[in-house]
């Protein structure tokens, strides 16, 4: 299915918009290395899609904040600006991993969703939500609670989730598979 000619292409392909986004902040620029890096190997080493999907979520969600630092940093503004961008994003994951005939396999689902979709859909949100609870957080408090909080708060609950679902797919918990 994905051959390692592809994966090397995705991830250089991937890792271009670190090059181009050196000056938006909205999520830690380490972190994001860190998750892009991730990526690269997750198939190569033969890493369940659930685990892949959540990792690919939080890229997304990443992408997605840094793409709108860089539109208020340049004042660019148009109508639904926020919702193009987050839909283009997407489209960009989802398209090219339902032409590659990654996602909608049947053999494929946990709790009777594609892994994939299901995945990046978990992953996406709780990097979103623990951003935002750093932010939160941050905030209320004038400063973080220890040093590179800010590194670690967003990919915690990547971190946490993908060691839950390594055991669920590795032992098949709660009969995930049908």
């Amino acid at each position: 299915m994905f051959n390692k000619t592809k994966i090397t292409f995705l991830s250089i392909f991937s890792s271009l918009g670190l090059f181009f986004a050196s000056f938006a902040q909205a999520v830690c620029p380490v972190c994001t290395v860190g998750v892009l890096a991730g990526l690269g190997l997750a198939r190569w080493l033969k890493i369940d899609d659930t685990i892949t999907g959540l990792w690919i979520g939080g890229a997304t969600v990443m992408l997605i904040m840094w793409t709108f630092v860089f539109f208020d940093k340049k004042n660019i503004k148009f109508p639904g600006r926020n919702i193009i961008t987050i839909i283009a994003y997407y489209a960009f994951v989802f398209w090219p991993l339902h032409s590659l005939e990654v996602i909608g396999h049947e053999q494929h689902t946990i709790w009777g969703m594609d892994k994939l979709i299901f995945s990046i859909i978990l992953g996406s949100v709780s990097l979103f939500g623990f951003e935002r609870w750093y932010r939160y957080m941050r905030a209320k408090r004038g400063k973080s609670l220890f040093r590179y909080q800010k590194v670690v708060w967003p990919i915690l609950p990547l971190v946490i989730l993908s060691i839950f679902f390594y055991y669920i797919t590795k032992y098949q918990l709660l009969c995930c598979y049908q």
